[in-house]
């Protein structure tokens, strides 16, 4: 993915879709442990096409280490795929929620 300008606080925004067996396996509340480890703020919800959409924001050292967490192979259910987008941080988030 091309890298992405930063917004003025530094802070970056990843929209990452989650393909595999990641729901009803506490793949969500997982993502969410990791993104509140590394200090970012965000979601990940579940979709009707059994994928899961993680959206996040922070430092993009931090982001990084999310989606390569989410490729690692340690999370909970089976991930398939991660198609990830870098975009400037909107700043729309305060804490990092499953929906």
């Amino acid at each position: 993915m091309a890298e992405a300008s930063t917004s003025p606080s530094g802070a970056q925004r990843v929209s990452a879709w989650v393909h595999g067996r990641v729901q009803g396996v506490g793949f969500r509340w997982w993502t969410r442990s990791r993104a509140l480890e590394l200090g970012l703020v965000g979601y990940a919800a579940n979709h009707a096409d059994g994928r899961v959409h993680v959206v996040a924001e922070g430092p993009r050292g931090d982001l990084d280490v999310l989606v390569a967490a989410l490729r690692s192979g340690d999370t909970p259910g089976r991930v398939d795929l991660v198609v990830e987008d870098f975009a400037p941080a909107r700043g729309d988030h305060a804490t990092f929620v499953e929906r």
